[in-house]
């Protein structure tokens, strides 16, 4: 099984993310990021569900001005933090792509 480490937990407050991108042999790398939201920390691919696009500008801004989503920026597409469903826009009912994450000493692993 193949980890990454992506970030240390601690650097990662609440509400804010880490963006980390993934090689991959012969391919396009994919790019993700790290959140933490009510004290857990998540992972998800960095694609919208409605368009293949990014959910930030490539500024690191994922989530609403409450804080309590992700919304895409380029059309405004909402998700629920926790489990990566859209609530609010046109992909609503589908989900971002969870990333499988650990917590070794302190240390966030990308897992898989």
């Amino acid at each position: 099984m193949t980890k990454i480490k992506i970030a240390r937990a601690e650097d990662v407050a609440e509400g804010k993310t880490v963006k980390f991108s993934l090689p991959r042999a012969g391919a396009r790398p994919i790019d993700g990021f790290l959140a933490r939201f009510q004290g857990r920390l998540v992972a998800y691919e960095n694609r919208c569900r409605h368009l293949p696009v990014s959910l930030d500008f490539h500024d690191g801004r994922f989530f609403s001005q409450d804080g309590q989503h992700f919304v895409c920026q380029n059309h405004n597409a909402t998700y629920e933090p926790l489990t990566g469903l859209c609530i609010m826009g046109p992909c609503e009912g589908q989900s971002l792509k969870a990333l499988k994450i650990e917590v070794v000493e302190g240390d966030v692993w990308l897992v898989g």
